[in-house]
């Protein structure tokens, strides 16, 4: 069969989870005990052609729930011409978004949308691999009026037209390639998350927070919201490890109410946090407004768990942020996620990725990396989060240099995973968990991960 008629023949789907738990690595405040994990998915293509990755991020249970979501996409995706669903992937996002009895679980919200973003993010990455570019030079490349197709714009044209959206992509392309290239010499800059987890003790992140300095880091962050005395201390030992002019940012994960929120926001604000992020639900849009009124000059930061493009808009409209978090895996892939960047781009509000997780870091500097080179064309006040976790278990690692990402070069979207790594942490049954279920803690991660290295 030739490569113009090649369809979508299987959707591969696997529940794999990370013992991450049992180190309190990811610990905050809302989740003290998350086992890193991955709804992931494998779109197979006939004639032998490339294969498309993808996956969305939960921590732990659930995480079989995820995956039946990403299963029952299957009748939408298999059987789909390779080349026609490349060409245009806005045509499968509208078609599973707007899928009237899946629809009906959301709408566009939750756990069919997240499996809606791990399929659509695995059409993209088959269409980079494809075109033999990495994600954020394909997107980078595109023709304006092609992305512009690729956005919905339904409950957005209050906000954002399409013809505003043309005219700040077309700007972006002026300068498009000195900017390619000065990313491909420096990265991107990035911060990082790793020092600040909040059931590492003080003594640990105090030595990781000296290392963060060290590898070039200009801004760390810490979790906070459990225990507030806890807090002025963990800051205070942040603050002295790193110096005056680092910047750190603090984390609530949700903790707050909107008074709580301010009043604990102020009682840290001696260490001079650069943001606080998610201090009250991410839902709350006006509760983000007050607090941001309530807290400046410390300013309020969120988007981790924002369910989609409209609860973006209305943070936007509100003057509820000033820093918006786009997370790669939370809202329905690419296409959601450009309409998220174009609304940042239109109210002159910075992006700095959510990261971490479970291969997070991997796909979303594809995303700021378009975002530089072809639509803000900036990165100032611009970082994304880094998390040193699990990354040797990608086909195509993030790497950082003296404090940022490394643009990558493969084709792609940077989202496969090794063949061992599935195997060994697929649950129930990969080899890691069948030897944990049987009560043979010996093979512990460090241990397994050792390894799939060999």
């Amino acid at each position: 069969m030739s490569t113009t008629t090649a369809r979508i023949t299987a959707i591969d789907t696997y529940d794999i989870r990370f013992p991450t738990s049992r180190e309190l690595d990811g610990s905050d405040a809302m989740n003290p005990d998350p086992d890193y994990s991955a709804a992931y998915v494998v779109l197979r293509t006939s004639a032998g052609g490339p294969e498309g990755h993808g996956f969305t991020f939960t921590i732990g249970r659930g995480n079989d729930v995820q995956v039946a979501a990403i299963d029952a996409l299957r009748e939408h995706v298999v059987g789909r011409p390779v080349a026609e669903l490349c060409a245009d992937p806005g045509s499968l996002y509208r078609d599973l978004i707007g899928d009237s009895q899946l629809r009906w679980l959301g709408p566009e919200k939750g756990v069919m949308h997240m499996a809606i973003g791990a399929v659509v993010n695995a059409v993209w990455d088959l269409a980079a691999k494809r075109e033999g570019k990495p994600l954020w030079q394909l997107l980078a490349d595109a023709d304006p009026a092609w992305l512009v197709s690729q956005v919905d714009f339904r409950y957005l044209s209050d906000a954002l037209t399409p013809e505003e959206a043309l005219e700040l992509l077309r700007q972006g392309k002026q300068g498009a390639d000195d900017r390619a290239a000065r990313l491909m010499q420096r990265g991107y800059p990035a911060y990082t998350t790793s020092p600040g987890w909040l059931g590492y003790s003080d003594e640990k992140l105090t030595r990781l927070a000296k290392e963060a300095v060290a590898e070039g880091f200009t801004q760390i962050k810490l979790k906070v919201g459990a225990d507030l005395a806890d807090d002025i201390r963990r800051c205070r030992a942040a603050r002295a490890a790193v110096g005056p002019d680092i910047r750190i940012a603090i984390d609530s994960n949700q903790r707050w109410d909107v008074a709580e929120a301010i009043e604990w926001t102020k009682a840290l604000a001696e260490f001079d946090p650069y943001w606080i992020e998610e201090p009250t639900s991410p839902d709350d849009i006006l509760g983000h407004a007050a607090v941001r009124r309530g807290v400046h000059p410390v300013k309020v930061a969120t988007g981790e768990h924002v369910q989609n493009r409209i609860v973006f808009k209305q943070l936007l409209q509100a003057g509820a942020i000033d820093v918006l978090q786009l997370d790669s895996a939370r809202v329905a892939g690419v296409n959601e996620n450009l309409a998220i960047l174009l609304l940042a781009a239109k109210f002159g509000v910075p992006v700095c990725p959510h990261a971490g997780g479970v291969g997070l870091c991997e796909l979303v500097q594809h995303l700021s990396m378009f975002d530089y080179v072809a639509l803000s064309g900036t990165t100032e006040n611009r970082v994304i989060e880094y998390v040193d976790h699990l990354h040797q278990h990608f086909l195509d690692p993030v790497r950082i240099g003296d404090g940022h990402y490394l643009a990558p070069t493969a084709p792609g979207f940077s989202a496969a995973m090794h063949r061992a790594s599935i195997d060994s942490y697929r649950y129930p049954d990969g080899a890691f968990w069948a030897a944990d279920l049987a009560g043979d803690r010996s093979a512990d991660l460090s241990a397994a991960t050792r390894e799939e290295q060999r």
